[in-house]
């Protein structure tokens, strides 16, 4: 039987960073009272998570009389860092998510990476030693929805001509012919 670190609701449920731009490591964090989990992941998981819960919160806002707001509520916005201390429970592999009617939550369950299942091609049918369990109502993941966006859109800043992330000092555009460019801030 698994580690289920279930967070019904989670007093905190954010996606935040550890380290610079170029070199950030992703993380999930939930916390109620004193127990606090965090999963590291990609920074395309939080994206497509982001994107996936607002995409949801939509379609129920449209499909049932459920009452979900269309925006974060006003006060339900997050920009405090991370929690400490930051210990990694693990890496986040597969991520389900789906809508509760019965109690009008998002169920995001994240489940970690199986290295040997993704070096092998095979799945693996058993059952993940651990699994983090969140249930959020419709006003908290819209604002962990802005939250992640804000996190993602903090790092290095994108070329305005090939799109590609411009380090601190600059990159080689393909779009330029191999000139480097640099941040068009400076």
């Amino acid at each position: 039987m698994p580690v289920v670190h279930a967070f019904d609701p989670p007093e905190r449920f954010v996606a935040g960073t550890v380290g610079e731009p170029g070199s950030r490591t992703f993380f999930l964090q939930a916390r109620a009272g004193a127990r606090l989990v965090s999963v590291s992941c990609e920074k395309q998981q939080v994206a497509a998570l982001a994107e996936r819960i607002d995409e949801l919160l939509d379609e129920v806002m449209t499909a049932t009389d459920a009452l979900i707001p269309a925006i974060a509520p006003v006060g339900l916005d997050d920009n405090a860092p991370l929690d400490q201390p930051i210990e990694e429970e693990f890496r986040a592999g597969t991520m389900t998510l789906s809508w509760d009617p019965s109690d009008e939550r998002v169920v995001i369950e994240v489940f970690p990476f199986d290295e040997r299942a993704f070096e092998t091609g095979e799945e693996d049918e058993g059952e993940p030693e651990e699994l983090l369990l969140v249930r959020l109502d419709a006003g908290h993941a819209r604002a962990f929805v802005v939250r992640a966006n804000r996190v993602i859109e903090a790092g290095r800043p994108p070329c305005p001509f090939c799109g590609g992330p411009i380090d601190p000092n600059g990159h080689l555009c393909v779009r330029a012919n191999g000139f480097r460019r640099r941040d068009p801030v400076e």
